[in-house]
């Protein structure tokens, strides 16, 4: 049985809530990763080699590069960790930042440095978790909606194929305005 393009587009529609439920699970396991460091990371003193600030918002990639000398006499460099961008500002000025670092795990540097009396490391968790919730309720919300596009198309058809029987005299787009 040959499938038209409504059907292959609403079968391959499905790709969209699997994508956003990876992006989920993926933000999960970063804050998770972030959460596991902080708990189990040595605390240490990071040295700033660099802070970047775009001056775009709406290009938000912002970053700090770390060098950071470990109890053992070990020296961990850590270039380019991404910082959300309302971050960057009060930590510019600084020289040194209060870390965890543990350097097995898949985030080996966290900065334990407070902003107000929050940690960064625990807005970063947050911003994760949120992601991972907002992921999960497109990926939810996507695969209701294909779910009954899907039905539709097998229960009624194409609804372009559907046609009419006869012309309706009274349709709105069938008046002519006479100015």
């Amino acid at each position: 049985m040959a499938t038209s393009l409504p059907h292959r587009i609403a079968q391959f529609a499905w790709l969209a809530p699997i994508l956003f439920f990876g992006l989920s699970l993926h933000q999960a396991k970063v804050a998770y990763d972030l959460h596991a460091t902080k708990l189990h990371g040595v605390e240490a003193t990071a040295e700033v080699l660099e802070m970047h600030k775009g001056n775009r918002s709406d290009v938000t990639y912002d970053y700090a590069s770390l060098r950071t000398t470990l109890p053992d006499g070990e020296t961990l460099t850590r270039r380019k960790l991404s910082l959300p961008h309302g971050i960057v500002p009060p930590l510019l000025e600084r020289e040194t930042l209060r870390v965890r670092v543990q350097k097995e795990a898949s985030i080996p540097i966290v900065i334990t440095e407070p902003i107000g009396p929050t940690p960064v490391v625990d807005t970063q968790m947050r911003i994760a978790a949120i992601n991972c919730f907002m992921s999960l309720g497109a990926a939810l919300l996507f695969w209701i909606g294909i779910w009954f596009w899907n039905r539709s198309l097998r229960r009624d058809g194409d609804p372009a194929d559907r046609g009419v029987s006869e012309v309706d005299p009274d349709h709105p787009a069938r008046r002519v305005v006479r100015s």
